[in-house]
């Protein structure tokens, strides 16, 4: 069975941050996590790649208030709109 997509991102989170992902919390936030805006950008075009999604331009990522769990959000809906438009769905 496959990761799921929390488990995934985190993984991406705790290998840009040089961490390990047992320290990754839900309610985690970037900035907390030590991880700086350049390697936010990296992290984030690290996940689209992982996912082939691509997040809106307005998903800019704020490290002071960002968390762990809205990425792992922000994954799910671009999954989710990908599907729906993709794949005809309903």
């Amino acid at each position: 069975m496959t990761a799921t997509i929390q488990q995934q991102v985190f993984e991406i989170i705790a290998k840009q941050a040089k961490i390990e992902v047992a320290t990754i919390r839900p309610e985690s936030t970037l900035k907390d996590l030590g991880v700086a805006s350049l390697e936010a950008i990296e992290m984030i075009f690290d996940i689209e790649e992982h996912f082939n999604i691509n997040f809106p331009d307005q998903q800019g990522a704020n490290f002071d208030t960002d968390t762990a769990q809205s990425l792992v959000d922000a994954v799910q809906k671009a999954l989710d709109d990908k599907a729906a438009t993709g794949e005809g769905s309903k």
